[in-house]
């Protein structure tokens, strides 16, 4: 986990980062121009976010540091590719361990500093996958569904405390999530047809700038009333669209039943 200040806002951002790997290792070589440029005001920390003990810890020392919390960005996470019918029980375990319980123990941690601040902003990095689902990637839903549940309850519970909640829902990015970074299970002959079809997805031909969200982010993190969700990028918007469309339809065609089942 690092920790840098926003050069719009002034604020202090706790990034978090992680590999997927049991033990995530960090090159600090990267970050010796941010250390150079931001001083004091960029504090790395080498975390492995599915250690809640260590999550813990690293925030304190954060807010020891900075002598405040002002936003916690949860961006740890990878994706790990297999059908439903292929995942072994660790690699279920390991997506939701990173994913979900990472984002959870952080969001735990940053809670009572600022509870006690009367302010602060948590942003959880979410998915167009945490509204919608493909194929090959169901244990990577299962993840950021849970993650979009439990941060949407949490916004509606910290709000007296003036503390915001974003959920950001990206799209596909030219990153390595689907490449050196990602987990695959162990191939299953009989979805091959199935892993063919899925190279065609939305987004995939056109992948958005990761540097294009820098400003994004600070929009959201500025903004006086920041929003519960925000798409990043352009594809999500046309599979929500098309997605929550199919959803309303089959909800409403079905209404009889569901009036039915509720009884007398």
């Amino acid at each position: 986990m690092h920790q840098k200040a926003s050069a719009a806002s002034g604020r202090k951002l706790p990034w978090n980062e992680a590999t997927g790997s049991p033990a995530p290792h960090v090159n600090y070589d990267t970050l010796d121009d941010l250390v150079e440029k931001y001083g004091d005001t960029f504090l790395p920390i080498q975390l492995d976010v599915t250690d809640k003990d260590a999550d813990f810890a690293a925030v304190q020392k954060a807010v020891e540091h900075f002598g405040e919390l002002d936003i916690v960005i949860n961006n740890a996470g990878y994706g790990h590719f297999g059908m439903i019918e292929e995942l072994a029980e660790d690699e279920i375990r390991a997506q939701l361990e990173t994913n979900l319980f990472g984002a959870l123990w952080v969001t735990q941690a940053a809670l009572p500093i600022m509870r006690a601040q009367g302010s602060g902003h948590i942003i959880q990095v979410s998915s167009i996958g945490g509204i919608s689902a493909f194929t090959t990637v169901g244990a990577y839903h299962a993840s950021k569904w849970a993650l979009e549940g439990f941060s949407q309850s949490l916004s509606q519970e910290v709000a007296g405390f003036g503390i915001d909640v974003t959920l950001i829902e990206p799209g596909g990015y030219s990153t390595d999530w689907s490449g050196p970074s990602a987990k695959h299970s162990e191939e299953n002959p009989a979805y091959a047809g199935v892993r063919e079809a899925a190279k065609s997805r939305p987004s995939a031909a056109n992948p958005g700038d990761p540097t294009a969200t820098r400003g994004a982010i600070l929009k959201v993190v500025d903004a006086e009333e920041p929003p519960l969700r925000i798409f990043f990028g352009k594809a999500p918007i046309e599979i929500a669209t098309k997605d929550y469309e199919s959803r309303l339809a089959t909800w409403n065609e079905w209404q009889p039943v569901s009036v039915e089942a509720h009884g007398a």
